[in-house]
Order: structure tokens, then sequence, then C-alpha cells
């Protein structure tokens, strides 16, 4: 299992679809995750440090498992069958509850806990950028810091 850091979010053209780009933290390995537009948002705006004047579904979440006393202790990444990817919250207690990658990133940020990916989803889907393509990961991270939240309203899910 890889501990995974969050690149960002870019919408890929022309599909108008949002990706979700993670990162091995020890290595060299990306992981894409096409998600949806509401999801994209919500990573968009706590990577920016943007807060709604009302709290959205994963600020609300967060609110909850603290008030019900928990504690997440980590995201993983568990799983990817026919293009879809699983990932499920780690609780203490071992307590684990399944959820969309999307969703469990959107609450680790929020939180600060870990994402981890299985070795067996980044062996499957894990890309490995050549030197030569680090101008192109460069371009993404400054389109990154360009984007608005408002550039993933209306996209399709």
């Amino acid at each position: 299992m890889s501990e995974m850091r969050v690149v960002g979010v870019r919408v890929e053209l022309p599909a108008n679809q949002p990706i979700l780009l993670l990162r091995e933290t020890e290595g060299e390995r990306y992981l894409p995750i096409w998600i949806g537009s509401v999801e994209a948002t919500a990573i968009a705006l706590e990577q920016q440090g943007v807060r709604p004047a009302r709290p959205l579904t994963h600020d609300l979440l967060k609110d909850v498992i603290g008030a019900l006393g928990r504690n997440l202790e980590q995201v993983r990444i568990t799983d990817l069958q026919e293009g879809t990817y699983f990932a499920e919250l780690v609780f203490d207690g071992d307590v684990r509850v399944s959820a969309r990658p999307s969703d469990s990133v959107a609450l680790a940020l929020r939180i600060g806990v870990p994402i981890h990916a299985e070795e067996s989803v980044l062996a499957e889907a894990g890309l490995i950028i050549p030197d030569e393509q680090e101008d192109e990961v460069e371009k993404f991270r400054e389109f990154l810091d360009s984007v608005s939240p408002e550039d993933f309203r209306g996209a399709d899910t």
C-alpha cells in the first residue's frame, strides 16, 4: 500500500469530465481518477482554502464524525473493477465504511488524514510519467493554480 498526495483536479476535454490526479508520496506513480463535478468542486475549494458561506456535504460529514466522537484515520483506495474505483474510510477501532474515492479524498483533505492506494490498484492503473513529461505535470500544476471552482460547474457526472 502506498501513501498518495493530491496533485489536483483538472477538466478533461472535450468530454468536460473532471479528473482527480494523485501521486505516490514515496514513488513515481500517478493515479488518475475520473470524478463528478460536485466532488471536483469540493476538492478544488479545499485545496484553494476557499470556505463557502454554507458548509458543503463533505464539511457536514466532517462535523458529524467529530460530533459522534469518532476519528477518521485514513482513506484507502482499495479496488478497481471495470474502470470503477472503490475506496473505504478507515475509522478508529478499525471501523470501515465503503465510499467513492472522490468523496473519500474530499473528506481526507478536510480532516487532514493520509490517503493510501492498494498496490493492486497502482499496478493496474498507476502511470509513470517519464522525465521529459515532467513539463506536462508542471503545466498541470499551473493549470490548477489558475482554475476556479466555478470552472467545474455544469460538467456531466
